[in-house]
């Protein structure tokens, strides 16, 4: 598939930030067993000690901790489905954005600051205020302009390129589940 150029980018965009803002619908899950590896599941359990069971963030540690160990606040990551779909131009290159939660809902700041909570399946997470922003992976797999339009003004308000989180209460999430904010 042709990349994206920015003016299609823009020009797609009306459709990805009419996503719900309240309650939306877990679109895809996506498990990494290894770095680079990606398995599409129905189902995963989501642990607060491990992140999703059988994903790599554990083991895979992280650049940003002292220590080289898993960065608490990037447990799980979730991305606008809608975005992924304008990207990627077809479902089944959907997990090469690399992240695991796909998710119709708005994503934005404004509309999910860090501390909110949401329900996905029977699980609760927390939105971190770790940034998720478009890398070099991310724009080989999905073109420059891509990984400039996730990164510009309006990417960055709508956290087009996803949200971190971290797991506040273990479940299961399914594809097809809710994921709503959580009152409080």
């Amino acid at each position: 598939m042709q990349p994206l150029t920015a003016t299609e980018l823009a020009a797609g965009c009306a459709e990805v930030l009419a996503a719900p803002r309240d309650r939306g619908t877990v679109e895809l899950l996506v498990v990494r067993p290894e770095p680079g590896d990606r398995q599409v599941v129905a189902e995963v359990e989501v642990d607060p000690a491990v992140g999703l069971v059988g994903d790599c963030w554990l083991a895979r540690g992280s650049r940003r901790t002292p220590d080289g160990s898993a960065d608490p606040l990037m447990q799980v990551t979730l991305v606008n489905a809608r975005f992924v779909d304008l990207v990627a131009g077809d479902r089944d290159r959907w997990p090469l954005a690399g992240d695991q939660v796909y998710v119709d809902l708005e994503l934005g700041g404004a509309n999910l600051p860090p501390g909110t909570h949401l329900a996905l399946g029977t699980a609760v997470v927390e939105v971190t205020e770790a940034p998720h922003t478009g890398c070099a992976k991310f724009a080989d797999r999905f073109g420059i302009d891509a990984a400039r339009f996730v990164n510009s003004d309006l990417g960055r308000a709508h956290n087009l390129r996803g949200i971190n989180t971290r797991v506040v209460t273990g479940g299961v999430v399914r594809t097809g589940d809710v994921v709503a904010k959580v009152p409080g």
